[in-house]
Parts: C-alpha cells; sequence; structure tokens
C-alpha cells in the first residue's frame, strides 16, 4: 500500500470536509464523521488542521476556488454576453453534476451568518475575501461592469436557491432565467 504524504491527505481530508459539512452544515457534522469518511484518526486529523473551524474554512476555501475556476475556464476568452451565458451554463452544470458544492455553498453562508451573530467577525472576513475573488473572477469578462456583475451574481444566487428547493427543469420558475442558466437536470439530492 502506498502513503499518502501529508498535503494528499489534507486535500482528501478537504474533499471529505466538502462532502460531510454540505450534508450536515458546520454544527451538524462531527470532526469524527470526516475523520471516518478519510480513514484517519481525529488525533491526526488535528495534526493537519488545528480544529473543526479551520477544516469548514479550508472546504469553504475550496468550494469557492472550484467554482471561480469554473467561471475562469468557461470565460476564457470571451467577453461580455459571451462571457455570461458561458460562465451561467458551466455554473448550472457545476451544481447539477456536484450537488455538494451547491450545497457547501449554502452550509457557508450560514455558517458565516451565525459566526457572525455570534461575534466572530474572522471566519465572515476570510469567506468575504474568497466570495471577492469570485465576483471578480465573473466581473472581469462581463467587462468591469458594476451592474452587469451584480445581475449576474444574483442569478446565480436564485439558480442556487431553487436547485436547493428542488425545482425541476421546465418549472416556470425556472423561465425567467437566460436560457444558459436555466436547470438542464435535476440535481441529485
Amino acid at each position: 500500500m502506498v502513503r499518502m504524504s501529508a498535503d494528499e491527505r489534507r486535500e482528501s481530508v478537504i474533499r471529505a470536509a466538502m462532502h460531510e459539512f454540505a450534508r450536515g452544515g458546520y454544527y451538524g457534522t462531527s470532526t469524527d464523521a470526516i475523520a471516518k469518511r478519510v480513514g484517519v484518526s481525529q488525533p491526526y486529523l488535528f495534526r493537519l488542521f488545528p480544529n473543526k473551524q479551520a477544516i469548514f474554512l479550508a472546504a469553504s476555501e475550496r468550494c469557492l476556488k472550484d467554482t471561480r475556476e469554473v467561471f475562469a475556464d468557461a470565460a476564457e476568452g470571451l467577453h461580455g454576453e459571451e462571457a455570461l451565458h458561458a460562465m451561467a451554463a458551466a455554473y448550472t452544470r457545476l451544481i447539477a453534476e456536484d450537488p455538494d458544492k451547491l450545497q457547501m455553498q449554502l452550509q457557508v453562508y450560514v455558517t458565516v451568518a451565525a459566526a457572525e451573530a455570534a461575534g466572530d467577525h474572522a471566519f465572515g472576513e476570510a469567506v468575504r475575501a474568497g466570495w471577492m475573488e469570485l465576483w471578480d473572477t465573473a466581473h472581469l469578462p462581463l467587462g468591469g461592469d458594476a451592474k452587469e456583475t451584480t445581475t449576474f451574481m444574483a442569478y446565480g444566487m436564485l439558480i442556487n436557491t431553487l436547485a436547493a428547493m428542488g425545482f425541476p427543469p421546465g418549472h416556470r420558475v425556472w423561465e425567467g432565467l437566460y436560457p444558459s442558466a436555466r436547470a438542464k437536470g435535476h440535481p441529485e439530492k
């Protein structure tokens, strides 16, 4: 059996954490569940990450990074409306093909709100920084137009909500979205 390096283990913890947190949220997910999914002990998990919040933050950052990469890849060489439709279609595919991405995003927003309410602003600052990188990734291909970027991101949040609630493709609630952003397949639950 080939042994994994600490970086490879760390990566597997982040992937496992995204899956577990996407399903159970920050408060409903135990570090034991993450450790079991990876096949390591809890003490080993805490050698890789100092605490549960650090694991959640790493998973949150990965989720945002993966979404940024989807936007950047889709918009490569495109501008304006072409970029908008390419990014919208790519994002819609992402959340349909990998429902954990959508669920993790939603868990991140809830967890940031809870942390802020409890006076923990550092966590929110870190997540907001990642979200602003996501904004910037969409902003440039959209011509640096703040209104276009705001509209694009607002549609994305609407897509998140509709998909999370399980509205099937073809349902009338999707009709107002640009065709490239409409659900093509029902995200798995």
